[in-house]
C-alpha cells in the first residue's frame, strides 16, 4: 500500500499526457489500456475497465501485490449539464445537501467545514418543528429523545417533526432513542415538577411505596422494590452522578430517611447510586437485567418508528449487545438500527474491548461513569473510550454535563469550554448536549458554543500539526474489507501529503467512508451514499459530510456528474484538489475540479 502512495504521488507530479501507460511496479512489465478482468473475478470484484476522462488525472488501482498508475487523455463531452461516459447519455441526478453545509461551502470553501458532530437532547425547551429546525441551522446532527421522560406520543411527535425537518429541508438529522435502563432511578417529581431543589440539610424520605395519591412534600420515589432492605444507615446516596447527595440517617418500613449533604438540582428519573465505606454498593444492581421490560417495550417503539440508534444503557456485557441486535434485525424491516453502548458502569469498564467491539459505536455517559468511580479517573477513561472506539472503527460520544452551566446561563464557565476542547482534541466523534438543550433556558446558544469551539480548536490543531498520525490495528475481516481498508488509509495519507482541499468517497452501506473518518485526515470526507438511511448514519462520524446521491457503477460518471450537480450549485470550484475513492470499484483517484 506504501508502494501504491508513492507511485501515485510519483504520476500526479509527472508532466506525462496522452494516455502513455505506466509500469506495474512489480513486474515492470507495461500495464495495457484495458485491464483483464479475471484478475479481479476471483475476489468478487466487478470487471474494471478505464473510462476516458479529463486529462492529467490519475488512476491508481490496488492489484493485491501489484499497482499502477495510468495518466489518461481528454475524452469526456460535457454539454448543457449532459454528461457522454463510454457512449452513453446520462442526466444527472438530484443531488441532497442541507442548506446550511451548501452555504457554508459557498461562502467559505472545503476547509470551513466543522468535523466535531453535534448531538442534542430533545425535551420541552427544544420539541416544536420551529425549534428543531433552528437547532437543525446550528449544527445538530443527531437528535436525542430519551425515554426515561415523555410519553411515548410525546416523543412520537419529536420523531416525525424531525423527519419532516429532513424530507422538506434536506438535513440528515438521524434520531437516537436513549433507553432508560434498570438501574435504581428516582421516580417522577410530585406535581409534575421539571426539577426540584435540595438544600443542605433537609431531610427527604426515599420510598418504595406505590401512592395513588400525590406525592408528600420532599418524598421521592424509588423503582427499585429491594431499596429499602439494602442501604444501611450511614451510606451515602448520589443522585444524578453526584448532582445531589444525601446521608442515610433512618429507615422505617418501606421509606427511608435521608439528610441532605451536597445541595443540588433534582430532577425526574435521576440515577441513585449509593456508597458504603468509600466504595459504591453494587451487588443489586448488577442482579438487575440491562434491558428491563419496559426498556423493551421503548425499543419496539423505536424499530415501529424507525430511529437510526438505540442507546442502551448500563451495559455489562457484549452478550447484551447481540441479543439486542439479532432482536432488531428479526422485528425491523431492514435491519439498520445502530445499537450504541452507553459506557456508565464499572462493568463496563471491565468489558470495555468486548461491548465496543460488538456495539455500532459507543457513548461515555461521565454523568453516571462518575457516580461509580473515582471522579480523577474520570478524564483518563474517557481517552481511552475515545481511542479504543477510533482503533475498532465505531463512532464515539463524549456526553454528560459538558454545558451544565448554561441551563440556567446563557454562557459557559471557562472550564466547561476547556472541557469541550479536550474532548475534540481528543477526537471523539461527537459531542452531546442533555439538560442544555433538553430543559434549559438557552439550548441554541449552548449548542452554538458547541460548534464555535469546535470549529476554533479544529483550525488550531491543523494550524500547529498537533495531530500525529494514530498507529491503526487492522480490523478487517476478509480479504475484501483488508483491500478497502488499505485504501482508505492510503487515501488519507496521501490527502494529508498532497494538502488537497477533499475526500470523495462513493459508498453505498458507508464502510468505506466510515474507514476514512477513522483516519482522521485533515481535509473533510464527502461522502456520497443512495441511500437515506445510510446518510443519516453517517452524519453521526467524524469528518464525514453526507450527500444523498443516485449513482451506479461506473466511477468516472459518478465523479463527473458530481463535479456538474456540485459547481452548478456552487459548492465547489475549478481548481480544487480531490482525491475520490469508491467501494464499487476498489481503487483511488486524484484530480483537479475541472
Amino acid at each position: 500500500m506504501a508502494q501504491l502512495m508513492q507511485n501515485s504521488l510519483l504520476a500526479y507530479k509527472s508532466p506525462m499526457k496522452n494516455a502513455v501507460p505506466s509500469f506495474s511496479s512489480t513486474t515492470g512489465v507495461p500495464l495495457p489500456f484495458q485491464l483483464k478482468p479475471d484478475k479481479y473475478n476471483k475476489f468478487n470484484r466487478p470487471n474494471l475497465r478505464l473510462t476516458p476522462v479529463k486529462k492529467n488525472k490519475v488512476y491508481a488501482v490496488l492489484e493485491m501485490d501489484k499497482s499502477a498508475v495510468i495518466s489518461e487523455p481528454e475524452n469526456t463531452t460535457d454539454t448543457n449539464n449532459l454528461i457522454l461516459t463510454n457512449n452513453s447519455l446520462m442526466h444527472p441526478s438530484v443531488i441532497e445537501v442541507d442548506s446550511v453545509t451548501e452555504l457554508d461551502l459557498k461562502e467559505n470553501g472545503f476547509r470551513s467545514t466543522r468535523r466535531t458532530k453535534l448531538v442534542c437532547t430533545v425535551g420541552p425547551a427544544c420539541c416544536s418543528f420551529e425549534q428543531l429546525e433552528a437547532l437543525a441551522m446550528g449544527g445538530m446532527n443527531v437528535a436525542r429523545i430519551n425515554m426515561c421522560h415523555g410519553t411515548r406520543d410525546w416523543h412520537q411527535n419529536v420523531i416525525r417533526n424531525v423527519r419532516k425537518l429532513n424530507q422538506e429541508k434536506g438535513y440528515a438529522v438521524a434520531i437516537m432513542m436513549d433507553t432508560e435502563g434498570s438501574e435504581i432511578h428516582m421516580g417522577d417529581l410530585g406535581g409534575g415538577a421539571v426539577s426540584v431543589k435540595a438544600e443542605d440539610g433537609d431531610v427527604w424520605t426515599f420510598s418504595v411505596r406505590a401512592l395513588s395519591g400525590p406525592l408528600p412534600p420532599k418524598t421521592i420515589h424509588v423503582n427499585y422494590e429491594g431499596f429499602a432492605e439494602d442501604v444501611k444507615v450511614g451510606d451515602e446516596l448520589v443522585v444524578d452522578g453526584g448532582m445531589a447527595r444525601f446521608e442515610v440517617i433512618e429507615k422505617q418500613g418501606p421509606d427511608v430517611k435521608c439528610q441532605c449533604t451536597d445541595p443540588g438540582l433534582l430532577l425526574p428519573r435521576a440515577n441513585l447510586t449509593f456508597w458504603r465505606q468509600g466504595k459504591v454498593v453494587r451487588e443489586r444492581n448488577a442482579m438487575l437485567p440491562t434491558i428491563s421490560s419496559k426498556d423493551w417495550l421503548d425499543i419496539d417503539f423505536g424499530i415501529s418508528e424507525g430511529v437510526d440508534f438505540i442507546a442502551i444503557s448500563f451495559v455489562k456485557s457484549a452478550e447484551v449487545i447481540k441479543h439486542l441486535k439479532s432482536y432488531i434485525a428479526a422485528r425491523s424491516c431492514d435491519g439498520d438500527i445502530g445499537v450504541i453502548a452507553k459506557i456508565e458502569s464499572v462493568d463496563s469498564l471491565k468489558n470495555l474491548e468486548d461491548i465496543i467491539r460488538t456495539s455500532d459505536g459507543a457513548m461515555v455517559a461521565r454523568g453516571d461513569l462518575g457516580a461509580q468511580i473515582p471522579l480523577e479517573q474520570v478524564p483518563s477513561v474517557q481517552q481511552h473510550v475515545v481511542q479504543l472506539c477510533r482503533q475498532l472503527n465505531k463512532p464515539v460520544i463524549v456526553a454528560s454535563q459538558l454545558l451544565e452551566s448554561m441551563i440556567e446561563y446563557p454562557i459557559p464557565t471557562r472550564a466547561e469550554v476547556a472541557d469541550v476542547s479536550e474532548a475534540i482534541k481528543q477526537r471523539a466523534d461527537a459531542l452531546m448536549l442533555s439538560g442544555e438543550s433538553a430543559m434549559g433556558q438557552f439550548p441554541e446558544k449552548a449548542l452554538d458554543v458547541l460548534r464555535s469551539v469546535s470549529l476554533r480548536i479544529e483550525h488550531c490543531c491543523r494550524e500547529e500539526k498537533q495531530h500525529e498520525s494514530m498507529p491503526l490495528r487492522d480490523i478487517a475481516s476478509s480479504l475484501e474489507d483488508s483491500i478497502s481498508e488499505g485504501i482508505c488509509n492510503s487515501a488519507a495519507q496521501m490527502a494529508n501529503k498532497l494538502g488537497v482541499d477533499a475526500i470523495f468517497v462513493y459508498t453505498r452501506q458507508g464502510h468505506m467512508g466510515s474507514l476514512l473518518s477513522r483516519c482522521r485526515p485533515d481535509c473533510p470526507i464527502f461522502a456520497f451514499t443512495s441511500s437515506t438511511s445510510v446518510r443519516r448514519h453517517l452524519n453521526l462520524q467524524w469528518g464525514l459530510i453526507p450527500f444523498r446521491l443516485d449513482f451506479s457503477d461506473d466511477m468516472e460518471s459518478n465523479i463527473s456528474r458530481t463535479f456538474a450537480l456540485l459547481k452548478a450549485r456552487g459548492m465547489i470550484k475549478s481548481g480544487g484538489l480531490v482525491i475520490a475513492v469508491s467501494d464499487m470499484l476498489q481503487s483511488i483517484q486524484v484530480m483537479n475540479v475541472p
